[in-house]
Parts: C-alpha cells; sequence; structure tokens
C-alpha cells in the first residue's frame, strides 16, 4: 500500500508541474490545479488496489499528453516558422524574377577567373567568334 501512496504521491506532483508549466499559473487558470487537487483528495479513501492503479494511470495519462501536446507545438510552430520564411523568400525571388532584377554572374565570374589567371602569369583565352 505504501508504494501506491508514494507512485500516487510521484504522478500527483509530475501531473501539476505540467499542468504548471503548459497551461499555466496565472490566476484565472487556476480552477484545472483545483480539480486536479479535489480528484486526489476524493480518491484517497480508495481501497481496491486496480481502482487505485486505474487512477494512478489516468493521471499518468493525462500528463503524458499535456507534456506531448506541448513539445508538439514546440515542433509544429518551429515548421511554421520555417515554411512561412521559406514561402517570403520565394516570393522575393518571384517578384525580382518579375521585374527582370536578376544578377548575371558569368561577367563577375570571368573577372575573378581573369585576375586568377593573371596572378599566375597566364591570360584567359578569347572565345572563339565566327
Amino acid at each position: 500500500m505504501s508504494s501506491e501512496i508514494l507512485q500516487a504521491a510521484k504522478v500527483y506532483r509530475h501531473l501539476l508541474k505540467a499542468v504548471g508549466k503548459h497551461i499555466g499559473k496565472e490566476d484565472y487558470k487556476n480552477h484545472f490545479r483545483e480539480y486536479i487537487t479535489q480528484e486526489f483528495r476524493k480518491n484517497s479513501n480508495l481501497s481496491d488496489p486496480s481502482s487505485i492503479q486505474q487512477k494512478i494511470r489516468l493521471a499518468h495519462d493525462y500528463t503524458f499528453l499535456l507534456n506531448s501536446v506541448h513539445h508538439q507545438k514546440a515542433r509544429l510552430s518551429s515548421i511554421d516558422l520555417i515554411f512561412t520564411v521559406l514561402s517570403s523568400i520565394l516570393k522575393a525571388i518571384d517578384l525580382l524574377f518579375s521585374y527582370n532584377i536578376a544578377v548575371d554572374r558569368s561577367d563577375e565570374m570571368k573577372r575573378v577567373l581573369g585576375k586568377s589567371a593573371a596572378s599566375v602569369g597566364l591570360r584567359l583565352p578569347e572565345p572563339y567568334q565566327p
């Protein structure tokens, strides 16, 4: 029986931590904590071991649910942020192309290659034009 009491206390503590972390500790959200406390106190006089384990399991599952939903929300919000940034970049690129603002890197590349070749005493060949 004492192991069940310790297990219930542990689950109770974890559940209150999860509620405080993911739902909040503000006064207008206090009814969540009060309900949990009320339910644990109401079920403190249970004597059937299977019923006790069922209630402990229910509290544990609810704690797991709160933590999982929070982690999923965080993951989704970061993915949403990435998609928002990517879509804004693509819109900017589309806008640049619609105004024919594109940087032609071939002239810049020829200039850099010419400087590199000149630094070792060579010249780039002139392209053949018939």
